[in-house]
């Protein structure tokens, strides 16, 4: 990919098609802040892969290994869920690395997080066959402990960039259709969404490549690293 060109999801597709090698599983990592758009993207690029390409593929989401509300409560931080000492990073990490030094073939579950009951559901994915996985979060690049060892884990991250009126007003969608009053999620937003997306921001140039969602198809903004 080069700095400047516009690509479909189709495009994106075949690049990363001639990158997963035969007999095991590539990890492809799409980091970015809440709200930039990457599980739309990655679902899009997952469906483009095994229809296009006859690769196997699913979506790895960080959001599985969020901290229950649970443990949120004993820690007397459930309102700042969501920031990165709200995640179960270890956990992340180690299935991480099963996720990728599995033999294909194997079972490696995977958990999500369901925005209904606002908590994760254990080993709601199971990666078996999959050639492709693609691993979707806020902090796949944060240089914190703990947090760090994730690269490793990742053959390749992309990191998807988005004004910051894109992002409120898709966050203010977000909460309200979860149920929050317009006071909670301007809170919400002012509290602990924006400032997690600073911490993002300063992740992006330790990404392989920075993109931005452009009507639909991908600007490649510059190469990382």
């Amino acid at each position: 990919m080069r700095a400047g060109n516009v690509v479909s999801v189709a495009d994106l597709a075949a690049w990363v098609a001639t990158r997963v090698p035969p007999g095991r599983r590539y990890v492809l990592g799409i980091a970015g802040p809440p709200a930039a758009g990457k599980s739309t993207l990655s679902l899009n690029l997952a469906a483009a892969i095994r229809t296009d390409h006859a690769l196997p593929a699913e979506i790895a989401p960080m959001d599985g290994f969020h901290k229950t509300s649970a443990e949120l409560d004993a820690m007397g931080a459930r309102h700042r869920k969501g920031q990165p000492d709200t995640f179960d990073v270890t956990g992340f990490v180690e299935r991480l690395k099963r996720l990728r030094e599995a033999p294909l073939g194997q079972h490696v579950p995977w958990p999500i997080y369901d925005r209904d009951v606002h908590d994760p559901v254990p080993d709601a994915i199971t990666f078996t066959a999959q050639r492709l996985a693609v691993v979707e979060g806020n902090y796949l690049l944060l240089d914190q402990p703990c947090w760090s060892e994730v690269r490793a884990q990742l053959d390749e991250v992309w990191y998807l960039d988005a004004e910051d009126q894109v992002i409120e007003r898709r966050l203010t969608d977000r909460h309200l259709r979860g149920g929050q009053t317009i006071e909670q999620t301007r809170v919400k937003i002012a509290d602990s969404d924006m400032p997690n997306a600073r911490v993002v921001a300063g992740t992006q140039d330790h990404a392989d490549y920075v993109v931005r969602e452009v009507s639909g198809n991908y600007v490649v903004v510059r190469k990382g690293r």
